[in-house]
């Protein structure tokens, strides 16, 4: 597998254009998913490891609507693989 999900992933920390692509994905359209995102990645962003930065890529993925009620604890990810980073992010 390559590309942003595959071996390819560089933890943010080593590579810093990572870091500001992951930035410019959590803009979102809204306001809830934008704080509690800028938030986790002001906290955590420079440490996330490549399979963090697959999972993010991966929740960012989904709809506003979607991301949010996982977020705010509405709802589980159906992937539970995705469960440890959706914790994170209700933590930050």
């Amino acid at each position: 597998m390559t590309g942003r999900h595959g071996p390819d992933a560089r933890d943010a920390d080593s590579d810093p254009r990572q870091l500001s692509r992951l930035r410019w994905r959590c803009r979102r359209g809204m306001l809830e998913n934008d704080l509690m995102l800028e938030r986790f990645l002001d906290a955590r962003g420079p440490a996330l490891g490549a399979e963090e930065v697959a999972m993010l890529d991966r929740l960012l993925d989904l709809p506003d609507g979607d991301l949010w009620d996982l977020i705010c604890g509405k709802a589980e990810p159906d992937d539970p693989t995705l469960l440890p980073l959706v914790r994170a992010l209700r933590a930050s």
